[in-house]
């Protein structure tokens, strides 16, 4: 199951979305998932704003905020806006996609989407691992840069992996925002064969 970077429900307008094939043909891009991620977590925005934050141009984040509004996943604050700008959010808490109960179609588009989410992953953890010489020492003792290999089979992986989101749920489920001393924290899980050890399908022509 590939789920893309989820925040506080404050900010959205509804539930979870499971992805149909157009919302993952829209998602197939890191950049949207950033985008869409920086909706979650901040809040509405700009494209000014996005810009900004994400160092990519006005134009660039501008056309990410139409595809992702052409694909259901963000909506446009009308009243907040002005003529020359417009307000953007987020339209669920995150989005969700289980490429083992997807139809047949969605497999390419599944593929393409994970792909997205795991490059946007590996951007997050670059940065991050940027900040990590500079963090306050309360939170550098807790947090956690670990990389471990099993010896697993698929059904143990899927287990392994709804054992581990049963735990996320759980605690922000529990979370109270407004609490003193919180911020935002990313969880990050990452299991996948270790590269070179599984023969690739092969590809259509």
């Amino acid at each position: 199951m590939a789920v893309s970077p989820a925040a506080s429900p404050n900010w959205a307008s509804g539930p979870d979305i499971e992805l149909d094939t157009a919302a993952l043909r829209v998602l197939a891009h890191p950049m949207r998932i950033n985008v869409l991620a920086l909706l979650r977590k901040s809040g509405p925005s700009t494209a000014t704003r996005v810009a900004e934050e994400l160092g990519i141009k006005p134009g660039a984040a501008s056309y990410h905020l139409r595809r992702l509004a052409a694909g259901g996943l963000i909506v446009e604050e009308r009243d907040r806006g002005t003529g020359r700008e417009r307000w953007w959010k987020a339209a669920h808490r995150q989005s969700i996609h289980d490429p083992a109960s997807g139809a047949p179609e969605q497999r390419e588009a599944g593929r393409a989407y994970g792909h997205a989410v795991a490059l946007a992953c590996v951007e997050r953890l670059h940065t991050a691992a940027q900040e990590v010489p500079l963090l306050p020492e309360e939170w550098f003792d807790v947090s956690t840069f670990g990389d471990f290999v099993l010896h697993l089979g698929p059904k143990e992986v899927a287990q392994m992996r709804d054992e581990i989101f049963a735990v996320i749920s759980r605690y922000r489920q529990a979370q109270d925002q407004d609490a003193e001393g919180l911020a935002p924290v990313a969880v990050q899980v990452q299991m996948f064969p270790v590269p070179g050890t599984i023969t690739p399908q092969p590809t259509s022509s």
